[in-house]
């Protein structure tokens, strides 16, 4: 007996797949036809806009790291910031389809951009914030340890906060990673002058490049290994 594929779950779509997944709007966020000046402009909006997915599930994956790490939980706190780490990961590697965007193409549909920038992305600002709010909750399990960042060298797996702090490291790199990808993509495919260049927006990119979030653990990397006293181990 052919069992029954009607839907039974509330919503607009044919099928449930459809009403779970909101295809119908999801496939409707993009520019029709009719309105694109350039046909590249899907595989634009395609790329930024699973790029705000993923930063939106790496933001909640912080976030909820966070909220572990405050509630004496690191392992888990570790396990949810590799799958935010993947998820940039992830966004880096798609920024390979621009191979298939010439700067000339690019300049013909940047009308259709206005002014916007990338600067304004809103899944960018929620992984700043939780970046930032899981960094301040791991200074605060170092307190509550009294364990410096020092101590955390050489990092000792058998200690979740260790693993945890190079799980942070790793996330740090794996951003810096996707704004090195992203400002060559500028530079390659916008058509921008090299950061240093007055009035240049790769300049902007190339800062980001550079930049910490977790700054003293990767200070705490450069310096020797705590002695053997015992000293400010947990």
């Amino acid at each position: 007996m052919k069992r029954d594929q009607s839907p039974v779950l509330p919503g607009s779509g044919a099928t449930d797949y459809a009403r779970y997944m909101r295809t119908d709007e999801l496939l409707d966020l993009q520019r029709a036809p009719a309105e694109m000046i350039h046909r590249d402009e899907l595989l634009f909006q395609v790329v930024h806009q699973s790029t705000e997915l993923w930063l939106k599930l790496a933001a909640a994956e912080l976030t909820e790291a966070t909220a572990r790490l405050g509630g004496g939980d690191p392992a888990a706190a570790e396990a949810l910031l590799a799958r935010a780490t993947l998820a940039v990961r992830l966004v880096t590697d798609q920024l390979e389809m621009f191979r298939h965007l010439s700067p000339v193409d690019f300049q013909a549909m940047q009308p259709a951009l206005g002014n916007g920038s990338g600067a304004e992305s809103p899944g960018w600002r929620q992984v700043q914030a939780a970046s930032r709010q899981l960094g301040c909750a791991f200074a605060d399990c170092l307190a509550d340890r009294g364990v410096p960042v020092a101590a955390l060298r050489p990092a000792d797996p058998a200690d979740p906060v260790h693993r945890l702090a190079e799980a942070m490291v790793e996330w740090d790199e794996r951003v810096s990673l996707w704004r090195t990808r992203h400002y060559q993509v500028a530079l390659r495919v916008g058509g921008h002058a090299p950061a240093g260049t007055p009035g240049s927006p790769a300049t902007m990119l190339a800062k980001l490049v550079g930049h910490r979030f977790f700054p003293d653990l990767w200070q705490a990397r450069l310096q020797p290994a705590a002695d053997d006293s015992g000293a400010g181990k947990p």
